[in-house]
């Protein structure tokens, strides 16, 4: 989240997800020219194991660093499946961890990975987002609570347990904490769109973008 104050201060968390009230929107400016990023940066943006929501074969990949503990990420997740909604299988979102909140993202981040291998990893996502203030409080949540939550959307928690500590789950964030530093990211969320960076940062930058790459992508 680290730079993402003035956002905060006037981004509230859309009324058909979480119940909010008005979404900040940023004064709109031309995103379109947006260069891609550097080939070598490029080939670090998506790994194989990366969550996706949305169709694989989407034309328009949006790249996301993401922090479960991070409120930004959990007020533009709403904007986020409303462009999907919007541009149906034109769009995918593929999701990268930057767990920069300490060891609560980090739990988070473990929980997730777990959901991934049982199916489930979006409606867990989910709740994991909606209950956020009960436990990102970006201190430690009291044991245990981040798993159950996630118990709420459909994830076996004993089962969790083990997966969380796997090997391939360490794996996931070792390499995840390379990338981010690849790429250079230092805040959350931090969006790529067909791989151009999303700069200006707002929700109208960030849905121009992406409706300029679904248009050239049907053009």
């Amino acid at each position: 989240m680290n730079r993402r104050g003035l956002v905060l201060s006037v981004l509230a968390v859309g009324a058909a997800a979480f119940g909010g009230a008005a979404w900040y929107v940023s004064r709109p400016q031309p995103v379109t020219d947006a260069a891609p990023v550097a080939p070598g940066v490029n080939d670090v943006l998506i790994r194989p194991y990366s969550p996706i929501l949305g169709p694989e074969t989407a034309p328009v990949t949006i790249v996301e660093f993401f922090d479960p503990a991070c409120e930004a990420c959990r007020a533009f997740y709403p904007v986020i499946k409303d462009m999907m909604a919007q541009h149906g299988d034109a769009v995918r979102v593929v999701i990268r961890y930057t767990p920069f909140h300490g060891e609560a993202s980090m739990e988070a981040v473990r929980i997730l990975e777990a959901a991934r291998m049982q199916g489930v990893f979006e409606p867990v996502l989910e709740a994991v987002l909606r209950e956020q203030p009960r436990w990102a409080s970006h201190g430690a949540p009291a044991p245990g609570l981040i798993l159950e939550i996630a118990a709420s959307g459909g994830l076996d928690i004993e089962a969790a347990k083990t997966q969380m500590l796997a090997p391939g789950v360490v794996a996931v964030l070792n390499q995840d904490r390379a990338d981010v530093e690849a790429v250079g990211v230092r805040q959350t969320p931090t969006f790529f769109v067909n791989s151009k960076p999303l700069d200006p940062f707002g929700e109208a930058e960030l849905r121009q973008l992406v409706a300029s790459e679904v248009a050239a992508s049907q053009g």
